[in-house]
């Protein structure tokens, strides 16, 4: 079975306060983009999870989320299946675009399928929030999503299933730890409340489209990883240098993202980023 995994960008992301069990409660605003892995499953004669990956960022062995996935189905209804998952990286690992967390979900999907298991999508989200925070939401097939409690509890927004946002992608090529980034916030000043919310950036997405207002993009944890990797302040400042004003860091980062008006502003804009910052890897994406 041949998967695509699709990676995510947080247009909203707010972060209420610390949870008793170390994690925090989250509200934010998802969206899925075509910027993708693919995933192979395919069966093995013994009864073994492997992990076959083209990217040496991520780990094969017990901590890898795809097998943990395929684990956790294996344990959860004491099934005895071999199984080989190869994962053709695309997504950058550690950019805040959910690359890890997409293939442990469409590991659970493509292997409801594979192996006949019939489960709901509620079943499916509650095996997934166990594997990590970003999981659930890409057990539902949707654009968009309103993310509550750990970012695990999901509300698809219906309404806006045919908005197409078009996106030029930056990841400046290092890797940020989200544990790191929510252990620097507990204890970071200086961060504003937003004026806007998950909701009201919504309802503007769907009254207006692209003509957002560029203070409803907002990310609570920006400022502490630009602090810690100035980076990503420089990828901002360059994509105001071309003309855009609608820039947002994904997640915990450092991959950070402009709205564009069309598929060919995008390609133009990102070609002269290309030219000056060769090290940085740039895609075009669009909502999918």
């Amino acid at each position: 079975m041949v998967i695509k995994s699709f990676a995510k960008l947080n247009l909203y992301l707010q972060v209420l306060n610390k949870r008793k069990d170390n994690f925090h409660n989250l509200s934010t605003l998802f969206c899925r983009i075509d910027l993708a892995d693919t995933i192979i499953l395919k069966n093995r004669k013994d009864n073994l999870i492997k992990i076959k990956c083209n990217s040496r960022h991520v780990p094969g062995g017990a901590t890898n989320l795809c097998r943990r996935a395929a684990e956790l189905l294996k344990q959860e209804f004491n099934l005895n299946l071999g199984l080989e998952i190869e994962i053709k990286k695309r997504i950058p690992v550690g950019a805040g675009l959910g690359g890890g967390s997409s293939n442990a979900a469409f590991v659970l999907s493509g292997l409801n399928k594979y192996w006949n298991l019939n489960l709901s999508k509620t079943k499916l989200a509650s095996l997934a929030a166990k594997l990590g925070s970003d999981v659930p939401f890409f057990i539902y097939d949707t654009k968009f999503a309103l993310g509550s409690s750990r970012g695990d509890k999901i509300k698809p927004v219906a309404s806006l299933k045919k908005l197409k946002l078009w996106f030029i992608l930056v990841y400046p090529n290092i890797k940020v730890s989200t544990p790191l980034i929510y252990q620097k916030f507990d204890t970071f000043s200086g961060l504003t409340m937003p004026k806007c919310n998950a909701k009201i950036l919504t309802s503007e997405l769907l009254k207006k489209g692209r003509g957002i207002d560029a203070k409803c993009l907002f990310n609570d944890l920006e400022a502490v990883t630009r602090s810690l990797y100035p980076v990503v302040n420089q990828v901002k400042n360059a994509l105001v240098t071309i003309g855009l004003e609608k820039i947002m860091m994904s997640g915990s980062g450092p991959a950070v993202f402009a709205l564009c008006n069309s598929c060919k502003q995008a390609g133009d804009l990102s070609s002269r980023l290309a030219r000056k910052h060769k090290s940085w890897a740039i895609f075009v994406t669009s909502t999918v």
